[in-house]
């Protein structure tokens, strides 16, 4: 027979497998929470090879002594992982906010 806390449990249980699938995909993100979507991942790990590419590419200006592009290199790239940061907060609240207005029978 099926009852609530059954549905509970494998709920819980389903939410912890889905976040040991998902924590190790992100090397700078590796906290995701159970409410978070795959969509969601898979835009923060674009964000991150965006990130990544471009500490690379001012790496390689510094060899070639182009200081002023590695400056501008790294502080893009800082720029888009605080955007990133501010982003994620933003949808779970907005997540969070959405999830408080369902009605409690549900």
């Amino acid at each position: 027979m099926i009852t609530r806390s059954n549905l509970a449990e494998q709920l819980r249980e389903y939410q912890i497998r889905s976040k040991n699938e998902w924590a190790s995909v992100s090397f700078l993100y590796s906290n995701f929470s159970p409410t978070t979507s795959r969509v969601d991942v898979a835009i923060y790990v674009i964000w991150e090879l965006v990130i990544l590419s471009l500490v690379v590419f001012a790496a390689v200006s510094l060899y070639f002594r182009h200081l002023r592009l590695a400056m501008f290199l790294l502080c893009a790239a800082v720029v888009l992982l605080v955007c990133m940061k501010v982003m994620k907060q933003i949808v779970l609240a907005r997540k969070k906010k959405r999830r408080m207005l369902l009605p409690l029978s549900m």
